[in-house]
């Protein structure tokens, strides 16, 4: 009886998690959590990282990466409003920021909050790789994968609540191989699929973005061509890891560049 209700309850609770469709993806965006509850945290988040941490700000820098930022954001509003989600971003609050930090690293957080780590600078190189890098975590804000991340977390504790029930009467070494055995299986053929999917959408939505704002998107292949590099290897296997390789990533962004530049032609971007 127990494990009738509860996994009719996760029944119910998976089909309350496709509630609304993401412009970007196409896709239902898994909410458990509202961006309303969320947003409020995340800039109060950010709002504590920049105290605690070191912001350059009037270089050079600092200016290219205020300006290519509101580039992306005018890119994503400009996609926004052509395909009749002109409120779609009214509860963004967009910040760029340049952060001492030797690490090559950039994020954004739900909402619109970037920092960029000036550890990446010298593999972004130029504005156009600067784009590849912030197109790219813009679009994980667009996405909603924050979000998203979330609601996973809260559906992967969820069942292993459910597998602390189900094996409840079982014996206390039952219960731990249970417990290890949806570990495992949530872990590699869940959760780091998942993070691997957001961050193949974001690359996607990225290399749009970084077009319409009139960025060559043949550069995000170089771009990441440098970072593979950069790392001098030891990166675990896909299978293991949130983010595609390398390879993966490079050879999805060349397939891509096309659709990229086509979209960016329908509001007068042109790539030769």
């Amino acid at each position: 009886m127990k494990k009738s209700v509860l996994f009719f309850g996760l029944g119910i609770l998976a089909l309350a998690i496709s509630c609304a469709t993401n412009p970007f993806t196409g896709k239902s965006t898994m909410a458990l959590v509202d961006n309303s509850e969320i947003f409020p945290s995340a800039f109060q988040q950010y709002g504590a990282f920049l105290k605690d941490n070191k912001v350059i700000a009037g270089t050079t820098d600092a200016k290219r990466v205020e300006t290519v930022g509101m580039k992306i954001k005018g890119a994503a509003e400009k996609w926004l409003n052509a395909n009749g989600y002109k409120d779609y971003l009214k509860d963004y609050k967009w910040e760029y920021h340049l952060v001492d930090n030797k690490e090559v690293n950039a994020w954004c957080m739900p909402g619109g909050k970037i920092v960029v780590y000036s550890g990446i600078l010298p593999i972004t190189k130029d504005d156009a790789g600067l784009a590849t890098v912030m197109g790219h975590e813009v679009s994980h804000a667009l996405a909603n994968h924050g979000q998203q991340r979330m609601s996973a977390g809260m559906l992967q504790q969820a069942g292993a609540a459910g597998v602390a029930l189900a094996t409840g009467g079982k014996s206390s070494e039952t219960q731990q191989m249970a417990m290890m055995a949806y570990s495992g299986v949530s872990q590699y053929g869940g959760m780091l699929p998942f993070s691997r999917s957001h961050e193949s959408e974001a690359d996607k939505i990225g290399l749009t973005l970084m077009a319409i704002a009139g960025y060559n998107p043949e550069i995000a292949v170089e771009f990441w061509g440098r970072m593979s590099a950069s790392s001098g290897g030891g990166k675990p296997a896909e299978f293991m890891s949130t983010h595609p390789s390398d390879e993966t990533r490079i050879a999805n962004l060349k397939k891509l560049i096309p659709a990229a530049k086509a979209e960016a032609l329908k509001f007068g971007v042109v790539f030769k």
